[in-house]
């Protein structure tokens, strides 16, 4: 639980989606990222819910979420299936439009949303990711090295479940560790870590996170190059923050990566590694509480 939201669940469509939420006036969804969940927010969602009906949902195979099993053209956990997911959720809760917040593949669900349903967003906030596409485009020797769960989680099953699956606490507190800028587990609370460690260790949710990662490297990524070739941008107004010791950094300037996909984009740094909201939730509250309040 995060202090101050209350916990329910939502049918939508084929799965059945965790949900805190609390606060009132423009709805804000904040989408959470790899390997964590709803309690990646835990330090910002009570800030933003002084000023909007924050909705934190767990994606589809995270969390206290379904988990369905992935299907040949890893479909079920594209992002364009998640993001149907986040319209299916607003239909049950009666929004017609909302702002959006992403964080790594929360982030990746945040813009395809924005994609596939243009009218049902207001503003759209991205931290710390680049298009899909561009990212593989730009992956050179040291960000291979850095971003090697790309490729690893992106292999047939169940080869990275079972490596993982070996010691799955040990995985995670790993990953973790090694994406922040202190490269210190310090900055999560014991909650959320114990979250995240049971995330993993349950197979079902395990194999989800993994075809997480399947479909990015196939179905995403074709999709993406194929918009992106077609000329399709964003319409919704996009503020990007991203970490100056993160993955987007690497890629020398990620910032124009965004430009061709946009018609109206701000964007500004922090410092910190890959989990901003964690490692500087003040840079995160700062940079996006005046984007949402724009009229």
């Amino acid at each position: 639980m995060i202090q101050g939201f209350t916990q329910s669940y939502v049918t939508c469509d084929d799965v059945t989606l965790s949900m805190h939420r609390t606060g009132q006036g423009t709805p804000l969804i904040l989408l959470h990222g790899y390997p964590q969940n709803h309690h990646c927010w835990e330090k910002v969602a009570p800030a933003f819910a002084a000023h909007f009906d924050v909705i934190i949902p767990d994606l589809r195979g995270y969390g206290d979420s379904d988990a369905p099993a992935d299907d040949a053209d890893h479909s079920t956990y594209s992002k364009r299936q998640m993001a149907a997911d986040i319209a299916a959720l607003m239909d049950a809760l009666g929004l017609d439009r909302a702002h959006i917040l992403g964080h790594d593949r929360g982030g990746r669900v945040a813009y395809r949303f924005a994609l596939d349903h243009p009218d049902r967003i207001i503003r759209l906030g991205i931290i710390e990711i680049v298009p899909t596409g561009d990212f593989w485009a730009n992956w050179s020797a040291d960000l291979a090295l850095k971003a090697y769960h790309w490729t690893f989680l992106a292999q047939p099953a169940p080869l990275p479940e079972r490596m993982i699956g070996a010691d799955p606490a040990g995985y995670i507190d790993w990953t973790l560790q090694s994406w922040t800028l202190g490269k210190s587990l310090a900055v999560f609370s014991d909650a959320a870590l114990a979250s995240y460690r049971t995330q993993a260790a349950d197979p079902a949710h395990l194999a989800a996170m993994c075809a997480d990662y399947r479909a990015g490297a196939t179905f995403d990524r074709a999709l993406d190059d194929a918009d992106k070739a077609a000329g399709r941008r964003i319409a919704a107004p996009l503020h990007f923050l991203w970490a100056q010791s993160g993955f987007p950094a690497q890629t020398g300037d990620p910032a124009a990566l965004w430009q061709p996909w946009v018609n109206h984009m701000t964007d500004a740094s922090c410092v910190s590694g890959h989990f901003a909201m964690e490692e500087n939730p003040k840079a995160v509250t700062d940079s996006f509480m005046p984007s949402f309040n724009m009229r």
